[in-house]
């Protein structure tokens, strides 16, 4: 009952930014999963399933509240499917550690873009669709390998270049449901085909994934309110705030031996 608690207050503050900014559901669920322990592909199923339950709560609020752009949500959700199954094939084999710089780099780099907007006078336009199926392959497969690297790379991306902020984060966290639920099939899979044999170990953190949905889903609707009520040049600077932070934290965690 004490891990479900924890879990669940976990899960309730992760979907409050997460559902009101964007991301960083996957990134603080990963962290306090690998920080007990987990392996990293364990971690990652894990969050993915939790986040199949939290991401729909979440994009069926930011749809109740008009957050969502169908136009910019189908390629999106495509494109991450597609990415997600690429990165959660290949999990086991690629090294995250190798491209983890250049991902940080990017991250950083939008964010900074972002706050430099957010100085000024923000001019929003809708991104193009023919653009939005590649970010999303590249968001669902950084979040396969990763467990948290959807809303960085495409809710940020989206931001920067003047996709109105609350339609980024309601699109983006809705066709982020359909990439969990692409990347847990493939474990799933992974399980039954005998490719992966981590059954054991994923079972034991049955407690943890229960506590995270379960705040998870409590908070998505207040998260979705707060993402529509958020004025636009405040919404921009937390979302580059965040990032910045988040890349800062996981470039320096290392070093520091956390």
């Amino acid at each position: 009952m004490q891990d479900f608690l924890l879990f669940a207050a976990v899960g309730f503050a992760a979907q409050i930014v997460d559902g009101a900014l964007g991301m960083a559901f996957g990134v603080i669920s990963s962290t306090l999963l690998l920080s007990l322990g987990t392996p990293p592909a364990v971690a990652s199923a894990s969050v993915h399933a939790a986040k199949v339950f939290t991401g729909t709560a979440s994009g069926l609020s930011h749809l109740a509240q008009g957050n969502v752009r169908w136009s910019l949500f189908w390629p999106l959700a495509v494109g991450g499917v597609i990415g997600g199954v690429i990165g959660g094939v290949f999990l086991t084999s690629v090294d995250g550690d190798q491209i983890k710089p250049w991902v940080l780099g990017w991250l950083a780099l939008m964010g900074l873009i972002i706050l430099v907007r957010s100085t000024r006078e923000i001019r929003l336009r809708h991104v193009p669709i023919r653009g939005a199926a590649p970010l999303g392959l590249v968001g669902g497969f950084l979040d396969a390998l990763g467990g948290g690297g959807w809303g960085p790379t495409v809710t940020t991306t989206l931001v920067s270049v003047g996709e109105p902020p609350r339609q980024a984060v309601g699109s983006g966290n809705a066709a982020e449901a359909v990439v969990a639920a692409a990347v847990s099939t493939t474990f799933i899979v992974a399980l039954v085909t005998g490719h992966w044999r981590d059954l054991d170990d994923l079972r034991q953190y049955g407690t943890s994934v229960a506590g995270l949905i379960a705040g998870g889903v409590v908070a998505a609707p207040l998260a979705a309110h707060i993402a529509r009520a958020l004025p636009v040049q405040p919404f921009a600077w937390l979302i580059g705030v965040l990032i910045l932070l988040l890349a800062a934290i996981q470039l320096v965690g290392p070093l520091l031996g956390l």
